[in-house]
């Protein structure tokens, strides 16, 4: 058997030199990568544990932004009030992330980085504007959450560069999230389909209608996708039946998915266009609650 060396780095520094080690691998919450290594993946010659580093175990909310770290767990987040409020579709996708004792130790980061196109926290990042912010041995950048993600299982980080945290935009008082996905069973199951749309809404006389949106679909791609027909379909209105339905067909008309034990290709573009309707008034209620209670 091969050996292998749990290190556990104080800083970022450090582990950003023990991820030097040719083939090393990451632990944040391990619950993907214990699962591999059972299932015959090479183990790694460094087995770097992200969970002593003071700065990733944090959650940061400030007047413009929102900073996860890359040790937060989920169970951290969807107990997280404040959070909750702010971004009530992320959150909900998160806490659909395996079970309870799942939660306790997995990290959204690493449901983003493990790449399954059916992860449930990566859409409504997407919808969110978050950003990746990624350290390595050349350095910092910043990589929007939408292009960090190559395929299945693949994704944009060079050699020895780790996610450190995700950063949103503060949402508006008058914009709201939501997150819905389908599976065949009641729970812990992994999404035939899922969609996350992100609305801001304004007032008009005769009420308020979608000022902007995002919607972003998946389970239904190699990566989530994010469908822009759909968005403009909902902007400009109130939700009413037509801006529904066509930002389902949209939905439906982007989606390139995969016939497998869970469901058809055909099964999948029909659920997602579901998917979308509703998340999209689920989000505009929410909205249109914030909008209301900021004009009280």
């Amino acid at each position: 058997m091969s050996e292998m060396i749990y290190s556990v780095p104080a800083s970022l520094t450090e582990a950003v030199q023990q991820l030097a080690v040719p083939g090393a691998a990451l632990l944040a919450g391990g619950t993907d990568l214990l699962i591999q290594l059972r299932g015959g993946r090479p183990v790694p010659p460094n087995l770097v544990d992200l969970k002593k580093i003071p700065e990733l175990q944090l959650i940061e909310i400030g007047p413009d932004s929102i900073r996860i770290g890359a040790g937060v767990t989920g169970i951290q987040i969807t107990d997280h009030a404040e959070l909750t409020s702010l971004m009530p579709g992320f959150v909900e996708g998160v806490g659909l992330i395996g079970s309870t004792q799942v939660q306790g130790r997995a990290t959204p980061i690493g449901n983003l980085c493990n790449g399954s196109p059916a992860a449930d926290s990566v859409p409504a990042m997407i919808a969110a504007d978050a950003v990746c912010e990624i350290i390595g041995r050349e350095g910092s950048r910043e990589l929007p959450v939408g292009d960090f993600l190559t395929g299945p299982g693949r994704h944009c980080l060079k050699v020895g560069e780790f996610v450190v945290a995700l950063r949103f935009p503060r949402p508006r008082t008058n914009q709201s999230d939501a997150y819905l996905r389908f599976i065949p069973r009641t729970e812990m199951d992994l999404a035939v389909a899922g969609a996350a749309v992100n609305l801001i809404l304004k007032n008009t006389d005769s009420g308020p209608i979608v000022a902007d949106a995002k919607v972003v679909i998946g389970g239904v791609a190699p990566t989530a996708l994010t469908v822009d027909d759909a968005a403009q379909a909902l902007i400009g209105t109130s939700l009413d039946d037509a801006a529904l339905l066509a930002a389902g067909a949209a939905s439906t008309a982007a989606a390139r998915p995969i016939s497998d034990k869970r469901g058809t290709a055909q099964y999948r573009k029909k659920i997602v266009a579901v998917l979308t309707r509703r998340a999209a008034q689920v989000a505009f209620d929410r909205a249109a609650q914030q909008l209301h209670g900021s004009n009280d």
